[in-house]
């Protein structure tokens, strides 16, 4: 008998432009050991890219689960999440929103835009890791994922 709280292996997205939150996110998956295959891309044109699987990202999959950092160059997260929302082939997959900023206005502006969550990102590794494990807990152990075959 299967425990209902068994982590499933997923895809995850992070779109990070910030080296050091992209070394702690990744140091804090390997400490918590998610089983998952985590991408990672550094601005808004190259993760929507990477999504709709043009050029090199062609034979990419497509991730269960996006890890969006709302200030990036080129294009950024708030114009990233409607385009992502806006493309039937990609917006069932849930967002999280990865923010320094805890302004009401941004958290309300990225609901409105269908964000599934706004966490505020912790400013040390020990909260690095206690957020894994509640990303982890939720997403990949509570949460049925939509089936990557919508998205085609």
């Amino acid at each position: 008998m299967s425990n209902k709280y068994e982590s499933k292996k997923i895809d995850i997205l992070l779109i990070e432009d910030s080296p050091g939150d992209v070394r702690l996110t990744k140091e804090a998956l390997n400490e918590i050991k998610m089983d998952s295959e985590l991408y990672i891309v550094n601005d808004g044109v190259e993760a929507y890219e990477f999504l709709t699987k043009k050029d090199k990202y062609s034979d990419m999959p497509t991730p269960d689960l996006i890890l969006l950092d709302l200030n990036l160059p080129k294009m950024d997260g708030r114009e990233l999440i409607e385009r992502i929302k806006e493309n039937e082939k990609l917006k069932s997959i849930p967002v999280i929103v990865l923010s320094t900023s805890n302004d009401q206005e941004d958290v309300n502006k990225l609901y409105q835009l269908q964000a599934n969550c706004y966490l505020t990102k912790p400013v040390d590794f020990l909260g690095f890791i206690e957020l894994m494990k509640a990303i982890e807990m939720f997403w990949m152990r509570l949460v049925l994922l939509p089936s990557k075959s919508i998205q085609k």
